[in-house]
């Protein structure tokens, strides 16, 4: 019990951490690109050391066994992350967060076609509350305030939550795999095909970062994905699943209220109506109301 009452608060603290990254990229004044690269080289890097200093050996074995799929989908959370911190310069950190949040609708949505899982009534009507959310957040429905740069963040956060979903399902594909061998060789192969993509597009005479800026792109790397991600996978061993999907959504909300109390960023009624939905509606589904029921 003590094991598991730790792991939970380890997981929880993972999300908070996530749940701050939008701030920070706002005091990064380096392409989306620059930072993701940023990021997974530096999460690589410390999730290695963890490993080195823990003793933990790479089980080569299984990581042969699923090189494709690992290459693949290290290379999709790479796009996500791009789009993410995209989204963050085009629209609130909260509407790109909730957009974010989509995820779990995409996969739902296409989990009867790659992962052959029946879409259930409970299914369908959150799928259908989350898209009305959707509508709310984006404020596509406000004519007369309505921005194009709103358009583009929002696009650019489903965009995320796309490739989000991919990674998910391609996760599931995954043969049997130690969780620090997966995630070391995704932000690997992220990095990989980030890398050019970097060299063609950004100019590196043009970089000027100020102390401050480097620390914060340093906090991204080590804390928010080294960290956050040891935290996270050294401790959901030992917590139920479903704990851990409830928990995911400390994520979001951390990040709503930071992005009102620290960039003061406000939400309107329809918004915050849109927010509801979206996190309501996403948790249900997590929820096995039977099973708790029965138990």
């Amino acid at each position: 019990m003590k094991n598991e009452n730790r792991s939970k608060i380890l997981i929880i603290i993972a999300m908070i951490i996530w749940g701050t990254i939008g701030i920070f990229r706002r005091y990064i004044p380096l392409s989306s690109g620059m930072i993701a690269l940023a990021r997974g080289v530096m999460g690589c890097a410390f999730l290695g050391a963890v490993m080195a200093i823990t003793k933990k050996k790479f089980e080569w074995k299984n990581i042969k066994e699923n090189l494709l799929i690992l290459l693949v989908s290290g290379a999709v959370m790479g796009a996500n992350w791009i789009l993410l911190f995209e989204a963050y310069e085009y629209t609130s950190v909260a509407t790109a967060t909730l957009c974010y949040y989509m995820e779990p609708v995409f996969v739902m949505l296409v989990s009867p076609i790659f992962l052959k899982e029946k879409l259930s009534v409970k299914k369908v009507v959150c799928i259908l509350i989350s898209l009305v959310g959707m509508v709310l957040v984006s404020g596509i429905l406000k004519t007369t305030e309505f921005k194009v740069s709103e358009f583009t963040g929002v696009f650019l956060g489903l965009g995320a939550a796309v490739l989000y979903a991919t990674v998910v399902i391609l996760n599931k594909k995954l043969k049997p795999i130690a969780a620090y061998d997966k995630t070391i060789m995704q932000l690997l192969s992220a990095s990989i095909v980030i890398l050019p993509y970097v060299l063609l597009v950004d100019n590196f005479k043009e970089i000027s970062l100020e102390p401050v800026n480097i620390v914060m792109l340093l906090l991204v790397g080590l804390i928010h994905t080294g960290i956050a991600y040891t935290l996270y996978f050294g401790s959901m061993s030992n917590v139920k699943a479903q704990t851990v999907a409830i928990f995911s959504y400390i994520d979001p909300v951390v990040a709503i209220i930071l992005s009102a109390l620290i960039l003061k960023e406000k939400m309107g009624m329809a918004e915050i109506i849109g927010a509801v939905l979206i996190l309501g509606a996403t948790l249900v589904c997590e929820i096995n109301f039977k099973k708790k029921y029965n138990s």
